[in-house]
């Protein structure tokens, strides 16, 4: 079916009190899982794309142009995301190539560079249509910083919203990128205080490291959007080192990476039900799925 809109997707979440799913893509294997969790539950997903895979890939447009094809030739209800896109060439790339969002992170710039840097792209996104995403100041664990004490102010993130224009706003709220055990415990006091003072969607990067029932708390006190990534790489991972323990003599990939796909494709399914439920999720299929945004 078309591409859905990834505002349709986060806007219907935030109405219905559940969370958006945002499944980030390593490479084919992993983009065909989570297209295949998201037929099985009949729950939007957004599929994400980071610039660091685009770097591995060694440029955007095959992987992009490979989420894309998926994408539109699913019975699901997918959006294709750029995400922690720090190279304005790769937001052009990406807007041109047909990825219908971006997160623009300039958070490692000094605060009125970031302001500056996304509000720029952000206008230039618009203009075409495009959704936009940012952050403000640094979430735990990315880059090699490890800050789990980080947390963003309510009013300096609400000026930054106002500055920018962007139309979501990723929060530090006690989560870490690249936790291989779920064990964050979340600031929902904080949440729900961003949720009330704030006019976009929150977004919770470094869900991997959050347990399912404070993943549900954090939505039941304002978060939206929640990226997922090196769980789900952990799964696939996992699930090769068990095949090849059991058989060291094989040699063809396509038996050892064909199990790791499904056990993809089965956690991203047990993750989107717990996110939300097809109940709750509005149906959007007639619901601007053109759009790009």
């Amino acid at each position: 079916m078309p591409l859905v809109p990834t505002s349709a997707i986060v806007d219907a979440a935030r109405e219905a009190g559940v969370g958006a799913a945002a499944f980030n893509v390593i490479h084919l294997e992993t983009a065909e899982a989570l297209v295949t969790a998201s037929e099985r539950t009949d729950i939007p997903l957004i599929l994400q794309i980071s610039e660091n895979c685009i770097r591995y890939h060694g440029s955007l447009l095959p992987i992009t142009r490979a989420t894309l094809a998926l994408a539109e030739h699913s019975t699901a209800r997918i959006a294709v995301h750029l995400d922690h896109i720090t190279d304005a060439e790769l937001v052009h790339q990406g807007v041109a190539a047909g990825a219908g969002s971006v997160m623009v992170d300039a958070s490692a710039l000094p605060y009125e560079e970031n302001v500056s840097t996304t509000a720029a792209l952000t206008a230039w996104c618009h203009d075409r249509g495009v959704y936009v995403e940012a952050e403000l100041g640094k979430v735990g664990g990315k880059d090699g910083v490890h800050a789990p004490g980080v947390r963003t102010d309510p009013g300096e993130a609400l000026a930054f919203v106002r500055a920018t224009g962007v139309d979501a706003l990723a929060v530090a709220v006690g989560s870490s990128h690249a936790m291989h055990e779920r064990t964050a415990e979340l600031d929902k006091d904080l949440i729900a205080a961003l949720r009330a003072t704030l006019p976009v969607p929150l977004v919770l990067h470094g869900s991997s490291g959050v347990p399912d029932d404070e993943l549900r708390r954090a939505i039941a006190a304002g978060m939206t959007k929640i990226n997922i990534s090196t769980h789900l790489v952990s799964v696939f991972t996992h699930s090769i080192r068990r095949t090849l323990d059991a058989d060291p003599a094989l040699v063809d990939s396509r038996k050892y990476v064909k199990p790791a796909r499904e056990a993809v494709a089965q956690e991203a399914a047990r993750l989107l039900g717990v996110l939300g439920t097809p109940e709750t999720v509005p149906d959007l299929r007639a619901a601007g799925v053109t759009a790009r945004g």
